[in-house]
């Protein structure tokens, strides 16, 4: 755990360097995107419910004939995004939604088929202004994380039954703090938190992993819950977005912080083409399928490098008169 607290450490030094705390885990995800698609947007117009969102596809292929350095004679990956958020505002209340789905896939001649990216990903937050300065929210928050399709971990190219849908999922229900010192940055602080993993699939929860008894279906953990999420645009047409959050359960070794880090560059070409670098980093101490053994838990990294196509879509701002902008 030590070197996963100096790279918590780092991320947070390095948010602190731009003089900020932290961004709403909704607004971080869609701050970048809706600069794309309105060049000069405050949010200064008087609006009640607001869309939009973002879909993005990139595809790699690649083949070699007598090559003497050798690799595969074939290879094709393909990776999707697609995020959709509404707001609404009213008065000091503020209620942010955001769906994130991943999806990706590599084939190739030694390996065959396989995911390499599967994630839905749906966040809610509910807050009441509490300071004239609108900083500090009292909010409620809900978040469900899960995958759609069969997963598995590989040794030796050997396949090892490892995920489904909803096995695992993760539902998070908080309420705490949010302090948002402007639209960048912003910090969710809950001393009180209920979170739950699921296992549907029967041979899965057989198994007793993700931290789930063998032949339970389901654990609940209650602890402190804290998100730090940072969205900015660090050079021209660069623009980084960052989050972590941290899990320390009240009820089984509270000193082993879970950690959920995510971070993606976008280096943006042109108006519908993009460069993406993204870096995941998991700790789960729950999660106990790595080592010789395969008991132990782990540091869990998934890095992933595209070139593709670009599309915002469009936002729109509605009025409780129904004026649309």
């Amino acid at each position: 755990m030590t070197g996963m607290r100096k790279i918590v450490a780092v991320f947070i030094l390095g948010l602190c360097a731009e003089g900020l705390l932290a961004q709403d885990i909704v607004v971080n995800k869609l701050r970048s995107e809706t600069s794309r698609t309105i060049k000069k947007d405050t949010d200064t117009t008087h609006w009640n419910w607001k869309t939009g969102g973002l879909l993005s596809f990139s595809l790699a292929q690649g083949s070699l004939s007598n090559w003497a350095a050798g690799g595969d004679n074939f290879s094709l990956t393909a990776s999707g995004y697609f995020n959709y958020f509404f707001f609404y505002r009213k008065d000091r209340q503020s209620w942010d939604n955001n769906i994130d789905v991943n999806m990706g896939y590599v084939q190739s001649t030694s390996i065959g088929s396989r995911k390499n990216d599967d994630r839905f990903d749906y966040l809610s937050k509910y807050g009441y202004k509490m300071d004239t300065l609108g900083k500090w929210y009292l909010s409620g928050l809900f978040n469900f994380r899960s995958q759609f399709f069969d997963g598995f971990t590989f040794s030796n190219n050997v396949g090892d039954f490892a995920s489904s849908f909803l096995s695992p999922a993760y539902l998070i229900l908080s309420v705490g703090f949010d302090y948002k010192p402007n639209a960048n940055i912003s910090v969710f602080m809950s001393p009180l938190t209920s979170r739950s993993t699921i296992i549907l699939n029967n041979t899965l929860a057989a198994k007793g992993i993700y931290g789930v008894p063998a032949g339970q279906h389901s654990i609940n953990e209650i602890g402190t819950f804290a998100t730090v999420n940072y969205n900015n645009a660090i050079a021209k047409n660069i623009n980084y977005k960052g989050r972590v959050d941290l899990f320390s359960n009240y009820q089984s070794s509270p000193q082993n912080v879970d950690i959920f880090m995510t971070n993606l560059f976008s280096f943006k070409i042109n108006k519908y083409f993009s460069a993406t670098y993204s870096l995941d980093l998991i700790y789960d101490d729950n999660i106990r399928l790595f080592g010789p053994d395969r008991t132990s838990p782990g540091l869990q990294t998934k890095s992933l490098i595209g070139v593709g196509f670009l599309k915002p879509l469009n936002v729109r701002k509605i009025s409780h008169d129904n004026r649309t902008t």
